[in-house]
């Protein structure tokens, strides 16, 4: 099989051989893809000059219903897309529903926010300021689309939510989508999006898929266009340095891999209801998805007291888990995407060895080397002040480092040490604590989760991304924002400062939806 791409209309395939897409099982190959010669650079003008306007036409409420009928088409396709993502990415049933159920949850979310946004196509923000002497002359700040393209790349861990909460955003703000997902695991957002071309819901040019390559992309950008990329910090650095991007002027949101952190605070003692959720925490950081989450715990802060306890505890749970296929209901986790990403993960586990010495692992049967399969493990450093590979190195699968700490001030500085995350959590009902983490660690993180007695088990979880918050992270994490609800929309829209008199800022209010972005 060898995935098309759709572009101007048309689904095409490409004239090379391809890459290869396997069963991270077996190893075997299931696809290929391919996108030279599909014409990228007529593509974007045809996203621009048909799919853009189609969608600036209508409101808000209106593309807002677009994004609601492709969730019903999604649905209709689910248990179809969950077979999907077993063979190509080795998703457990859990696993899956995160990826696909997720990227369904968002474009309902958006959907909703249209609706409350009602059939406007600007937005106003609320308050105006007086410029002169006499109440004649003001300052207002309204919203605009953009009347450009959404690049949008993604990362292989998620083919489903990658896709659509970036297409969400953008189709709800008016502009039209090229998505590039990564050809590893580029399958399902194949068959997802000729599901939705062919139920004929959007406008045409509204949403196209490039499946394979995607340099094009980048050098046929305009001034209005804007990039947003999931992936790794070497791939964003050459993305920011394309001679194409700097030139164009259009926007670009990085998500980047980040080494999150987890802490328990001095008061999360062994016997606190704390101190169990965060082992519960960490096991979920060792199973789902396989560890394949951007936003996954890599370093787990733990008081030194503590910290013996928290590995035994760690270790009891792994034990009980079970590696192997998906296909078996029985198992809990599965492999990683493909050799390349398993290798990738070894190597970089042997680079952690030097520093820490693993303490915990699930049991696991051999497997073959051109399988994905990677033995979930807690790994364990003596000093973490003093290390630095910890603190570094993201392996991109199931494992975690137990970094004991003495003193809060020092598992702050520590965190740190990391520059920049995409989310970090707390397990403490202390208040002081949660105050330090929030006052300290906010600049350094997209995302802080504090759990104490009182949220308990009522909480999304470390590495889950709602569309409601904002989902990215400064420094190495990339510097990018998405998502965020209302807020997402900046991203694809101009704010600009209007100054006139009362009369054309009652025009434009009487035009507009007001709200705070």
């Amino acid at each position: 099989m060898k995935l098309e791409s759709y572009v101007s209309g048309e689904w095409k395939s490409g004239s090379g051989e391809g890459r290869v897409l396997v069963n991270p099982v077996t190893g075997a190959e299931i696809a290929r893809a391919d996108a030279s010669g599909i014409g990228v650079a007529a593509a974007m003008v045809h996203a621009r000059e048909v799919g853009g306007p189609a969608l600036r036409s209508l409101g808000f409420a209106e593309r807002g219903a677009l994004l609601k009928a492709v969730a019903e088409v999604l649905g209709a396709n689910r248990e179809r897309y969950g077979q999907i993502a077993r063979e190509n990415s080795g998703n457990t049933e859990t696993d899956a529903a995160v990826d696909i159920d997720g990227g369904i949850f968002t474009l309902k979310h958006y959907a909703r926010i249209g609706k409350t946004l009602g059939d406007a196509t600007m937005i106003v923000e609320d308050g105006r300021d007086q410029l002169a002497r006499d109440p004649v002359f003001f300052g207002q700040h309204t919203w605009t689309t953009r009347p450009g393209v959404a690049v949008q790349i993604n990362a292989f861990n998620f083919p489903s939510w990658g896709l659509w909460e970036k297409a969400a955003v953008a189709i709800l703000a008016g502009v039209p989508c090229i998505a590039k997902p990564a050809t590893a695991t580029a399958l399902l957002s194949h068959e997802m999006v000729r599901d939705v071309i062919a139920a004929g819901v959007l406008p045409e040019g509204a949403l196209s898929l490039v499946c394979g390559g995607g340099e094009a992309l980048l050098t046929s950008l305009g001034p209005m266009d804007s990039v947003a990329f999931t992936g790794s910090a070497s791939t964003a650095a050459t993305i920011r340095s394309t001679p194409s991007v700097l030139a164009s002027g259009a926007r670009l949101n990085v998500e980047a891999d980040s080494v999150n952190a987890t802490i328990l605070g001095p008061d999360a003692a062994p016997g606190t209801a704390v101190f169990d959720l965060a082992v519960r925490e960490a096991v979920k950081a060792l199973s789902v998805k396989a560890g394949q989450l951007c936003t996954n715990i890599r370093r787990v802060f733990v008081p030194a007291e503590h910290a013996e306890a928290f590995g035994e505890a760690v270790a009891a749970k792994l034990s009980g888990l079970t590696v192997g296929d998906p296909a078996d209901d029985a198992v809990r986790v599965g492999p990683l995407i493909n050799r390349a990403q398993r290798e990738d993960a070894e190597g970089k586990i042997a680079r952690l060895a030097a520093e820490c010495t693993e303490i915990a692992r699930a049991p696991m049967d051999d497997w073959s080397p051109d399988t994905g399969f990677v033995a979930p493990r807690l790994m364990h450093c003596a000093d973490p002040a003093g290390a630095s590979a910890v603190h570094e190195i993201e392996v991109f699968g199931p494992c975690a480092t137990l970094l004991p700490y003495d003193g809060m001030d020092s598992a702050v500085a520590m965190a740190t040490a990391a520059e920049g995350s995409l989310a970090l959590s707390l397990f403490s009902s202390d208040p002081e604590v949660q105050m330090q983490v929030v006052r300290d660690l906010g600049p350094w993180n997209g995302r802080i989760l504090c759990v104490d007695e009182e949220v308990g088990k009522n909480h999304t979880g470390h590495s889950i991304v709602v569309p409601q918050c904002v989902h990215g992270g400064p420094g190495r994490a990339g510097g990018g924002e998405e998502l965020g609800g209302l807020r997402g929309l900046r991203f694809h829209m101009q704010r600009t400062a209007i100054q006139g008199g009362p009369g054309l800022l009652d025009r434009i209010g009487a035009a507009s939806v007001t709200a705070g972005l």
